[in-house]
C-alpha cells in the first residue's frame, strides 16, 4: 500500500516509492529506496522536502496516514472548488490566433538563442528586441491565450533551454493577467519571464545537458545561474527592477527552502513568487534527456499539492484557474469513450472546456473530428463529460494536429 507521509515521519526501514518534489530539489540518484541511515533522512529534510510516499509492503508502516488514493481524492475535491471562479474570455479563436501565435514562437526562440549566444561572449542583451518579443507574446495572449500556451507545451530536447524561457514568458504574462496586474508591470514580469535563466549561459553544456542525475558539486554550479544571470542583465542600460528580481528569486521557495537567498514567505516578491510557479510548471511538464516530462494536468495537482509548502497556496490556486485544470493541448477521455484534445477553457467552469474530439477509444478507430462544448446539454453540442487526461503515446495519437478543425 502507499501512503503519503511528512518528511518528518520518516524512519530507517521505510522504503520510499516518491519524493514528491520537482526533479532538482531531491538529492538522490532514484526517486525509489529504502532508508537504511539517518543521514539519507536528513539529506531528504535538508533539501526541503516535506511530502513523501511510502510504500508499505516493502518496508515500515504509519498508522493513520492517508492513502495516495486518499490524498488523490482530496485534491480532486479541492479542485473542483477552484474550477468554478470565473476566467477571462479569448477574444479570437484558436484557427484565429494560432498562426500568428507559431510565428511569434519562433521569433522567440531565436531571439532566445541569441540572447545566451550574446551572454556567453560577455556582449550587453539588446532589451529593444527583447520588450519588442514580449508586446507580440502579450497581444497573443490578450487575444487567446490558449494558442501560444498551447503551442509551447511542443518542446524538444534540443531546444529546451530557449524554448523554455519563450514558455515562462508566456505563461508569466498570462499570469498577470489572470491577477488583473496593470500593463507596466504585466510587460516588466514578461521581459523577466524570457530573460530569467540567461544565466544558464554560464553553465557548461555538459552539466546543462548531462543526460542523468547531477552530482553535487554540479548542482552547485546550476544554482549560480540566478545570481550569474542577475549580474548579467546589470550590465544591460534600462533594464528594470522586476526582471532583475524574478532573474535572481525565481528558484526562492515559499518555505525557505529555495535558493541563492533563502528567502521565505512575503520576503519573495509577489511576481518572483508568480514566477517560481511558472517556471516548475514548465520544467515538470516538459520531456529532458534526464526525465520524462508529465502531463500538465498532472502537474497543476502537483502545484496544488506542494503549495503546502513550496509556494503561495492562493498564487497557485490564481495560476491553475489561468491555464485551466486540463491545459489547452490536454488529450482528455470523455465518457462518450471518445478521445478529444482541449481547445478553450470554460469561463465559469474549467472542468467544462471546449474539445475537439477525433478519436473513438471503443472502436479504437478515428471518427469525423468535430469541437464539443462540455458545458452544453446533450443536443446543444454539448451531453459529454472528461473522466481523465490521458497520455498520447497510450493510444499513439498527436493531439496537436487536432487542435483546428477544416470544415
Amino acid at each position: 500500500m502507499l501512503k503519503n507521509i511528512d518528511a518528518s515521519q520518516l524512519k530507517v526501514g521505510m522504503y520510499i516509492h516518491n519524493l514528491s518534489c520537482d526533479w532538482m530539489t531531491h538529492p538522490f540518484v532514484r526517486n525509489r529506496l529504502l532508508l537504511k541511515t539517518e543521514a539519507e533522512i536528513r539529506k531528504i529534510v535538508d533539501a526541503g522536502i516535506h511530502d513523501v510516499v511510502i510504500d508499505c509492503g516493502r518496508g515500515l508502516d504509519v498508522d493513520h496516514a492517508p492513502t495516495v488514493e486518499e490524498t488523490r481524492t482530496r485534491t480532486e475535491e479541492a479542485l473542483i472548488e477552484i474550477a468554478a471562479m470565473p476566467v477571462a474570455p479569448a477574444r479570437t479563436t484558436m484557427a484565429e490566433e494560432l498562426k500568428r501565435a507559431s510565428q511569434i514562437r519562433h521569433q522567440a526562440t531565436g531571439l532566445v538563442r541569441t540572447v545566451m549566444q550574446d551572454a556567453r561572449l560577455g556582449k550587453a542583451i539588446e532589451l529593444d528586441q527583447v520588450g519588442s518579443v514580449v508586446e507580440d507574446i502579450t497581444t497573443s495572449i490578450l487575444r487567446n491565450p490558449g494558442a501560444l500556451m498551447g503551442l509551447l507545451r511542443i518542446k524538444t530536447k534540443d531546444d529546451y533551454t530557449f524554448l523554455h524561457s519563450v514558455s515562462v514568458c508566456t505563461l508569466l504574462v498570462a499570469f498577470c493577467r489572470a491577477r488583473g496586474l496593470d500593463g507596466a508591470t504585466t510587460y516588466q514580469a514578461g521581459l523577466g519571464g524570457l530573460v530569467h535563466d540567461v544565466g544558464k549561459a554560464l553553465v557548461p553544456d555538459s552539466v546543462l545537458n548531462k543526460p542523468g542525475r547531477l552530482t553535487e558539486e554540479e548542482f552547485a554550479i546550476i544554482r549560480k545561474h540566478p545570481q550569474d544571470g542577475y549580474d548579467i542583465l546589470k550590465q544591460s542600460p534600462g533594464i528594470g527592477q522586476i526582471p532583475l528580481d524574478i532573474t535572481l528569486h525565481h528558484h526562492e521557495r515559499f518555505d525557505g527552502s529555495g535558493y541563492p537567498g533563502k528567502q521565505a514567505g512575503a520576503g519573495i516578491s509577489e511576481l518572483a513568487q508568480m514566477a517560481a510557479i511558472v517556471d516548475v510548471y514548465d520544467a515538470i511538464t516538459a520531456d529532458r534527456c534526464y526525465h520524462k516530462g508529465m502531463a500538465a494536468a498532472d502537474a497543476l495537482r502537483k502545484l496544488y499539492e506542494w503549495s503546502k509548502f513550496h509556494f503561495n497556496p492562493q498564487f497557485v490556486q490564481d495560476f491553475m484557474r489561468c491555464v485551466g485544470i486540463y491545459p489547452v493541448g490536454t488529450l482528455v477521455l470523455l465518457e462518450s469513450g471518445r478521445l478529444g484534445v482541449v481547445v478553450e477553457a470554460h469561463e465559469t467552469n474549467l472542468l467544462a472546456p471546449k474539445v475537439n474530439v477525433f478519436f473513438h477509444t471503443k472502436r479504437d478507430t478515428y471518427i469525423k473530428p468535430e469541437t464539443v462544448d462540455l458545458s452544453r446539454a446533450l443536443g446543444m453540442g454539448g451531453g459529454d463529460k472528461i473522466v481523465r487526461h490521458e497520455a498520447p503515446e497510450k493510444w499513439k495519437v498527436d493531439p496537436m494536429r487536432f487542435m483546428v478543425l477544416v470544415d
